[in-house]
């Protein structure tokens, strides 16, 4: 009974006392439409899909589930406008804590001088979350008869809903620059929940989801024909919530042609007061395909025994369509 009233007042103080924060990835440059709106369309080829999944917290409790799918196409108008669709979903704990995020967002990139791979690219990006909770998964210490627990007595609690939906709004902002053949980088900075829209189940006015602030970059340098190295870092804060990833990439190139291009990759990051993660990966043809894996840092470090979470990535990108040259016959005169 005392481990039960225990995730009782966890749950009351996560859902009454603190402000939510958002799902994330480790893999954060796998998952472009949860890093920043600007991002939608920036890649070459005509379609892209992509699909993330993460479990943690196994080891401690009942495992936290996110998935996560986009589709993103660029030049969807004659005003090369990027376009793209994304949905989000997230499970945690015993109540089954279900958020569902579906976002559509609009990109559009400015050329900033004469070279077209040098490009600011803004983005926006608006949706609907339904958020829902079921109590009948909770045990409380009313239902103690005295000899057993029993299910079926009333627990004595009432809540206002068990289920919540809300309009949201992100903006952000991105800058690639190709300095040769060798080196380029990008930087970019998005804001998540513009809105803040409220997040309890009680109706608590003051229990708002805080605008998520992003900041990112990477910078990719091209030693030989073979190998590449890539460094990257994000920064975020939420309400009094803060991450910062700093860590990187190394590509191992087997195959460098465009659209049969073969590559290896590996890297390591550190989450300042968290975790530390590892991640490998697989670039084959149209196929980026990414696993990672969190090691438990934090105070939690006890009872997780430094088990985080695992991760996949997944980035699938159909190829343009080759454009065909009209053909002109030309017939003699005397003809």
């Amino acid at each position: 009974m005392r481990m039960r009233f225990l995730h009782i007042i966890i749950f009351i103080c996560c859902t009454v006392l603190s402000h939510a924060q958002d799902i994330h990835f480790s893999q954060f440059y796998q998952s472009p439409f949860s890093l920043n709106p600007a991002l939608t369309g920036q890649f070459d080829g005509d379609w892209r899909f992509v699909g993330n999944q993460r479990t943690q917290w196994r080891s401690v409790t009942v495992p936290y589930s996110t998935w996560g799918v986009a589709v993103d196409k660029p030049h969807l108008t004659n005003q090369d406008i990027n376009a793209g669709l994304s949905i989000f979903t997230d499970k945690a704990g015993d109540s089954q804590l279900t958020t569902t995020m579906m976002n559509g967002a609009v990109s559009k990139a400015i050329s900033l001088s004469s070279r077209p791979q040098d490009q600011l690219t803004l983005g926006l990006m608006a949706g609907l979350t339904l958020m829902s909770i079921d109590y009948s998964a909770l045990n409380y210490d009313n239902q103690w008869n005295g000899l057993f627990y029993d299910p079926s007595l009333n627990s004595g609690e009432s809540y206002a809903r068990d289920s919540r939906a809300y309009m949201n709004l992100h903006i952000g902002g991105h800058y690639r620059r190709v300095v040769d053949d060798q080196k380029s980088w990008t930087i970019g900075t998005s804001i998540f929940n513009l809105s803040a829209p409220k997040q309890s189940f009680f109706d608590e006015a003051f229990v708002r989801l805080d605008p998520r602030w992003v900041l990112h970059g990477s910078y990719q340098y091209k030693i030989d024909d073979t190998w590449t190295i890539e460094p990257m870092g994000l920064f975020m804060n939420q309400g009094k919530f803060r991450e910062f990833d700093l860590g990187g990439r190394v590509h191992y190139t087997i195959q460098p042609n465009s659209w049969a291009y073969e590559a290896l990759y590996a890297g390591a990051f550190a989450r300042t007061k968290d975790a530390g993660y590892l991640l490998a990966g697989i670039r084959y043809h149209q196929w980026d395909v990414g696993v990672s894996y969190d090691i438990n840092l934090s105070d939690l470090e006890p009872a997780s025994n430094n088990r985080g979470g695992l991760e996949f990535g997944v980035i699938y990108i159909i190829p343009p369509s080759p454009k065909i040259a009209p053909v002109r016959k030309v017939c003699p005169d005397y003809i």
